[in-house]
């Protein structure tokens, strides 16, 4: 088994069939796997070795894409780095996974930290350090095929966005990934006439499986962004009849405020979300102005991430679906007990794209694993007809005077208001109810609203101890890559 098989059929299937587009270039199937072949052989002559992690500190663009299917070729481990990170966040990634190479290039290896401070990586690739080797250089060998390994060995590790601590390195394994890039094509019905539209990072679990991993295995195009620029974006999709919208939250709402018609997406099938919760209002303001319903995702790093669907059947607003083939989902309670349908408990996951575990961490595994399931720190229901709903993350739950308020139920609330763009809700300490209701807000362009008119709306809709005690204006929010807001920040 290798995650690199998938690339080697497509090009022996139809090494003709365009594989990547990024910019005015174009990689066939037959080019792409040719040149991951010619790293992966440069690497392997420079004494890196099947088992070893490789940190890929590479945006969006075709040398990430080479990168990692050469790293999987040879059996290696690939760790993709956050190119957002700055030198302290990177040192800590490095470090802790024991990288014997990185692969950089561009403005971003200026953050790495010098190879004093890394002394496990005997290999730099695109930096200006002294020894480092071009990417030019390295991928002049013949091309090497991928070689085979077990089921369990790891595939990647991506270490999590850190919203609260410090980030921990997830272990995916060939198997995990597989078993969920099928699962993928299944149920989004995936054939090689599909052209994915990704300005998603690729160095996240969403970009990394879902979209680079399942359009190679289904021997479909990926069209790349290096990042998310709205008109771009917009205007890619009939250039290139893009089937496939990947994108988060975030990226809709901007989208909704830059104006789509459509006649502009006409080529598109699926629109797809994931990465963080989609606001009920954003998903009937988009299917309202597009014509399309918006499919989502659910799941984390952990779960390789896909592990519920919303539908290839009968699709239903605001539920994240229903488990993908060959997982199981349920909802327990403060002790892992299951409770009944309708009734609020974290949400639980088992199957087999559930990760090996954390890095270096067994006391965390132990933790995130126990009785046999993923613990995904989630708070949601399932309704009567088997559909899973995600209210809220365990960690962000508000205790106001000991009574439980949800920020999503408030955030929902906030975000029917015309004048709101997007909204974040947190506790803020208080000394005699322990916590009261923070609302973080920012206003539309060319709207108004004072935060009277917000906590009436809220008062009119919401328990009086769920109402906002203090509402803060801001420009924006703070987000990760992947646009989930970053409460940790707000916090501080």
């Amino acid at each position: 088994m290798n995650i690199a098989h998938f690339l080697e059929t497509a090009a022996r299937q139809a090494p003709e069939r365009p594989a990547l587009v990024f910019g005015d270039r174009t990689w066939t199937y037959g080019l792409l796997d040719q040149e991951a072949g010619r790293l992966a052989a440069g690497l392997a002559r420079r004494g890196v070795r099947s088992g070893e992690r490789v940190c890929l500190h590479l945006g969006n663009g075709p040398e990430f894409v080479l990168a990692y299917y050469a790293c999987q070729k040879l059996g290696l481990t690939a760790v993709a780095l956050n190119v957002t990170y700055v030198r302290d966040e990177l040192l800590y990634i490095i470090r802790d996974s024991a990288a014997a190479a990185i692969l950089s290039g561009g403005p971003a290896a200026a953050s790495l930290p010098p190879p004093e401070a890394t002394p496990t990586v005997r290999l730099r690739v695109g930096t200006a350090d002294p020894g480092a080797v071009a990417f030019a250089a390295l991928a002049a060998d013949p091309p090497l095929p991928a070689v085979d390994v077990e089921r369990d060995e790891v595939a990647a590790v991506l270490y999590t966005s850190a919203t609260t601590g410090r980030p921990k390195g997830v272990m995916l394994t060939h198997a995990n990934v597989v078993s969920n890039v099928h699962a993928t094509v299944h149920h989004l019905g995936m054939t090689p006439a599909d052209r994915g539209l990704c300005a998603l990072p690729l160095f996240h679990c969403f970009g990394q499986n879902f979209i680079l991993n399942a359009l190679v295995a289904a021997g479909g195009t990926l069209v790349l962004h290096e990042r998310f620029v709205p008109g771009e974006f917009l205007a890619a999709i009939p250039r290139h009849g893009v089937t496939l919208l990947y994108a988060v939250p975030t990226m809709y709402i901007v989208l909704l405020g830059h104006g789509v018609a459509p006649r502009d997406l006409a080529s598109l099938r699926l629109c797809f979300s994931a990465a963080a919760m989609l606001p009920a209002d954003v998903e009937q303001r988009w299917g309202e102005a597009t014509g399309l319903p918006i499919a989502q995702g659910y799941g984390l790093t952990e779960s390789s991430p896909f592990a519920t669907y919303n539908h290839e059947r009968a699709h239903r607003p605001g539920s994240v679906g229903t488990p993908i083939e060959n997982v199981e989902v349920r909802v327990v309670d403060e002790h892992d007990r299951p409770v009944p349908d309708g009734a609020l408990g974290e949400l639980v996951i088992r199957g087999p794209n559930v990760m090996k575990g954390y890095l270096g961490k067994p006391a965390e595994t132990a933790e995130a694993l126990r009785g046999g399931w993923l613990h995904s720190g989630d708070i949601g229901y399932r309704d009567a007809d088997g559909y899973f709903h995600v209210v809220d993350r365990v960690k962000d739950m508000i205790n106001v005077s000991g009574f439980k308020v949800f920020p999503r139920e408030v955030e929902e609330v906030l975000f029917e208001h015309p004048a709101v763009s997007e909204a974040a809700v947190l506790g803020a300490p208080d000394p005699v109810k322990g916590e009261v209701v923070r609302a973080c807000v920012v206003v539309r362009p060319g709207h108004a609203v004072t935060a009277d008119d917000l906590v009436a709306r809220c008062r009119a809709r919401v328990a009086p101890y769920k109402v906002p005690a203090v509402i803060d204006f801001l420009g924006a929010l703070p987000k990760s890559p992947t646009g989930k807001i970053l409460k940790k920040e707000l916090r501080t």
